[in-house]
């Protein structure tokens, strides 16, 4: 049989690991800064581009997309060639995808501070990222796609089936759940709204974990988990039955993030029964890649590569327990909203994303420099500080939790709650937050001792990455039907076009069965005739809530509790949502719950808790908004705003968009009165402004300036429908 020469592409791997690295470290860092924020909420000093609420998604996503994306990417990479015997189908096209997804890396961290984001979880990136996602994602899967069919390889690797369901279910994820209008180069809105907002959102959220931080890395975890032990996969048929159930299960599980919520029973009920489904192919998983050790156990308490592997899968096992246990409804009533689902979370992406990729990163470097690691002894220091970082890390934030649980629902004898003021158990876990800073500093340091090992191996080393020679025969034709003795799937991986058709059937299942009726059928959100449009001047008010990332400490969905409504009011009814693109439901009860906020407090109140969240609550960990009293609000693109939301459903009238800014000023106008009648804020108003007259500055007046614009929104949330009487809960939320 013929011999044929090749090489491997080695240099778009060390570009995907070098940004692994450099990114690693810009995300881990950022983390670090919002945690250390809880406790010094005023640390960057009212600087708007570092709020807390700005940083959040830039955190999260640089973790997600920049640090385990380009892991993910140099993985592949690597061992897609090996497992296929063939080079990239094209180095342009490896270079178009490093670059391309770099750029958007870059443009995320500059416009995230800038607070131009959509604020759905996880693709909070505006409408022109949104395609380049999409353009760059194509680029990745054209040249995985061509790698194959040139493949010398004929049997595809379980590894190569996790990149196709990878590639395939991410791209109809971020299509579907990117779907907006609009309204200037980096301004949209969803096309969704409410809770068929909610539904998309999550079905892509959930769904971003299991197949971008997931299903990508099972794969890693089945090339790189047995070549570092030099032992084969423990189980081919329980690899078969691991990949099948795990994408088919996996996509039914997003609205378990919605349970309680104004989402329908229905769907509810779906996305619980499939995650508790989930625990079976997932701890498949984990079992397969854990006996594949079975016989090198000796060699994982000596290599530093095997540990981090070792406990990475152990990691993703404890996630995949504990997602299903999450998706109970009884537990979820107490997690859901707690510093519980922090913990959960950071499980998964310390222990199974960081881990996994920092063994990866000590397997591949000596590799592709032909060189020996420069210090086994520090990336064992690394091991054992992540690991210690991960615990300080997660205990904390499981003890918080459970404490938000229990005393957000205690009631006295009398029938009040225990702790009426939220702010109760804010203070009661900073010293859990001090546990995790700790935690998050012993992680970074981890990661920093690995940057210093790399550059050390690397300048050693005094050698250059370069393509690697390799050999092996043609692919030679065989049959198209299966051959005597060949079972079902070992035919099937020789097919890899009718492979990844399976595959995205699998995963389309469960998305047409549960979105479409949701958006189709219109008895699924009921309406509510007293339900209106936002004003003119509210709906700029919710893109400045949007605009500060307010959803990611504040929920607007109060669940039917006894605990939840006696403190928040009356239950969140789906019908209220019908206008709200996107939807801002939240995911995390820092502060608290704010749907029915309006008319609680007055607008001084708000005006002056903007300004001084602590002075008006003590205690409160909430950072300063004072950019919003000082800025000018920008009214120049709200009628595009309004025209957008009718092209959406939303019912404005001509009258309405053309009358916009007389609308805004009535409002407005009137909120301004409304603070004057605080003889401080007065005060303070005429004391601006013959200050700015006399150095002869533009004075901007009140009734035009941002602060104006949120009170407002503020003021309408939760007014749409009757409810009881919430006097007796105004000082509980301070």
């Amino acid at each position: 049989m013929e011999m044929q020469q090749f090489y491997y592409d080695n240099k778009i791997v060390k570009k995907f690991l070098y940004a692994t690295i450099v990114f690693g470290v810009v995300g881990m860092l950022v983390g670090l800064i919002l945690a250390f924020m809880f406790l010094f909420p005023n640390m960057t000093d009212g600087i708007s581009w570092l709020s807390f609420g700005r940083l959040r998604p830039l955190h999260t996503n640089a973790i997600i997309f920049a640090f385990v994306g380009n892991a993910l990417f140099a993985g592949v990479y690597y061992s897609m060639q090996r497992l296929l015997k063939a080079r990239m189908f094209s180095d342009l096209l490896s270079n178009i995808n490093f670059w391309g997804w770099q750029l958007i890396i870059v443009g995320a961290a500059i416009t995230l501070p800038l607070g131009i984001t959509t604020s759905k979880e996880y693709a909070e990136l505006e409408w022109p990222f949104d395609i380049a996602i999409a353009l760059v994602w194509v680029v990745f899967g054209i040249n995985m796609i061509g790698t194959i069919l040139k493949r010398r390889q004929r049997h595809l690797y379980v590894a190569i089936w996790f990149y196709i369901a990878t590639f395939v279910t991410v791209a109809v994820l971020h299509i579907f759940n990117s779907l907006e209008l609009p309204v200037s180069g980096l301004k949209s809105y969803s096309v969704y709204a409410g809770v068929q907002d909610a539904l998309v959102q999550w079905w892509y959220g959930h769904n971003a974990v299991a197949f971008f931080l997931t299903t990508p890395f099972l794969g890693l975890m089945y090339y790189f988990v047995p070549k570092a032990a030099n032992r084969p996969v423990y189980s081919y048929r329980l690899s078969i039955v691991h990949f099948w159930s795990l994408i088919f299960i996996y996509i039914w599980a997003g609205p378990h993030h919605l349970l309680y919520t104004a989402l329908p029973e229905w769907a509810q009920h779906l996305g619980v029964a499939f995650s508790v489904m989930l625990i079976a192919p997932s701890w498949g998983g984990m079992i397969n890649g854990l006996l594949t050790l079975r016989g090198a156990w000796d060699k994982v308490r000596t290599d530093p590569v095997l540990k981090f592997m070792v406990v990475a899968i152990t990691g993703y096992g404890m996630a995949t327990f504990e997602g299903p246990m999450l998706s109970l409804k009884n537990v979820n009533a107490i997690a859901h909203f707690t510093d519980w689902i922090i913990a959960h979370v950071h499980v998964g992406a310390l222990a199974w994303n960081g881990f996994l990729t920092f063994g990866m990163i000590y397997f591949l470097i000596p590799k592709l420099f032909k060189t020996k690691l420069h210090s086994v002894g520090l990336a064992n220091v690394h091991f054992w500080i992540g690991t210690l970082g991960i615990i300080l890390y997660a205990l904390p934030m499981y003890v918080a939790g459970f404490t938000q649980a229990s005393m957000w629902k205690q009631f006295r004898p009398d029938g009040n709650l225990v702790y009426g003021n939220f702010l109760e158990t804010v203070t009661e876990i900073i010293p859990m937050y001090w546990m995790r800073a700790i935690g998050g500093t012993l992680y970074l340091i981890g990661m920093l001792i690995l940057v210093y090992n790399v550059i050390m191996t690397v300048v050693r080393s005094n050698a250059k990455v370069t393509d690697e020679l390799a050999e092996a025969p043609a692919l030679q034709r065989v049959s198209k039907g299966r051959v005597a003795g060949e079972g079902w799937h070992t035919w099937l991986e020789r097919k890899p076009v009718l492979l990844t058709i399976y595959a995205t059937v699998a995963i389309l299942i469960g998305g047409i069965v549960q979105i479409i009726p949701t958006i189709v059928v219109e008895s699924n959100i009921p309406t509510i005739s007293s339900v209106k449009p936002y004003t003119p001047l509210e709906l700029e008010g919710r893109d400045l809530y949007i605009r500060e990332g307010c959803v990611s400490c504040h929920s607007q969905m109060i669940r039917p509790f006894r605990s939840e409504v006696e403190r928040y009011g009356e239950y969140s009814k789906a019908g209220e949502f019908v206008y709200d693109h996107p939807f801002l439901w939240g995911s995390k009860r820092t502060g608290p719950d704010l749907h029915r906020v309006g008319g609680k407090y007055l607008d001084s109140w708000h005006f002056k808790h903007m300004y001084e969240p602590q002075v008006m609550s003590p205690g409160s960990i909430m950072p300063a908004y004072q950019w919003l009293i000082r800025n000018e609000l920008d009214k120049s693109m709200t009628e595009k705003k309004m025209e957008a939301m009718v092209s959406l459903g939303v019912p404005y009238t001509e009258d309405e968009i053309t009358n916009a800014q007389q609308l805004m000023n009535v409002q407005s106008e009137a909120i301004v009165k409304s603070l004057k009648e605080d003889p401080d804020l007065l005060e303070s108003f005429e004391s601006g402004k013959k200050e700015a007259l006399a150095n002869g500055e533009d004075y901007v007046e009140m009734k035009d300036r941002e602060i104006i614009a949120l009170i407002a929104y503020l003021q309408r949330l939760g007014t749409d429908i009757k409810v009881k009487d919430l006097t007796n809960t105004t000082a509980q939320n301070q």
